[in-house]
């Protein structure tokens, strides 16, 4: 079973493509749930394929990313791959300006790194049920580090700074959790897809493409579902060559600080993962 985060558009939607096309069974995360139907729909009919479970939240809202992990406890006792793609960009669609989540925390941070963080913790008994299994954190080269006296970014705001930091969390928690998890029953890696790929949020914050959707779809999907990546865990990549994240996902102590801070953020006790 796959689990896909923000499947309705851009990247989300076509790995649901690209994993019905390989016979995989889903389940697909929206936001909105006409849109959410009708993708579900769609990759039925165009695979040829039993109709993908959906499961809705808005991962601005915790309290909503928790029954999210509980909806989908309810459809599945395991989880092969659980690909965390959902996020907003550092300008448009959304607003370039300062935003806060339903919990108060600044809003990039919160739907690309918390939500994800939190799902993830709340996933890892079904991934270790289906072992060995994977996940892929859908980051980027866009980075930038973390000022810990200013997680929220009170002070100086930019939607460019914000998302670099909200995609650097992600690695460094990704990191930080593989080390936590022996890879032979969970592996955990992180990606820069491609850049700047004809999604909504880059047509509308840059106006043009770089690379493909297409380019983007292979290298997230190799990292799910590549045998010769079996056992490797702990890294990040540029498309599908490993890469160097920025300098601070490799200090352990902040690392550690990150871990930490994100528990208490989100209120979870520390896992025994």
């Amino acid at each position: 079973m796959i689990f896909l985060t923000g499947a309705t558009d851009g990247l989300g939607r076509g790995l649901a493509d690209r994993f019905a096309q390989a016979g995989e069974q889903l389940i697909l995360h929206g936001r909105d749930r006409d849109k959410l139907d009708s993708t579900a729909d769609e990759v039925s009919a165009k695979h040829g394929v039993d109709r993908p479970l959906t499961v809705l939240a808005d991962l601005a809202d915790l309290a909503q990313v928790r029954d999210l992990a509980a909806q989908v406890r309810q459809l599945t006792d395991r989880l092969d791959v659980f690909v965390s793609n959902a996020g907003i960009g550092s300008g448009l669609p959304d607003k370039r300006t300062r935003q806060t989540s339903h919990d108060g925390f600044e809003l990039r941070f919160a739907v690309n790194y918390l939500a994800g963080f939190l799902l993830t913790l709340e996933l890892v008994p079904l991934l270790k049920a289906a072992a060995p299994a994977r996940i892929v954190n859908v980051a980027s080269l866009g980075q930038h580090p973390l000022d810990f006296d200013d997680l929220m970014i009170e002070h100086g705001y930019n939607g460019t700074r914000a998302y670099g930091q909200s995609k650097l969390a992600q690695i460094m928690s990704g990191f930080e959790l593989a080390q936590r998890l022996p890879a032979e029953d969970v592996t955990v890696n992180s990606l820069h897809p491609s850049t700047y790929m004809p999604t909504k949020m880059v047509l509308a914050e840059i106006g043009h493409q770089v690379d493909s959707l297409e380019s983007g779809v292979d290298a997230t999907y190799r990292l799910a579902a590549d045998e010769s990546l079996i056992g490797s865990t702990g890294k990040f990549f540029d498309r599908t060559r490993e890469a160097r994240a920025n300098p601070q996902a490799y200090d352990a102590s902040a690392r550690a600080e990150l871990w930490q801070r994100s528990l208490d953020l989100v209120g979870h006790a520390e896992p025994l993962v």
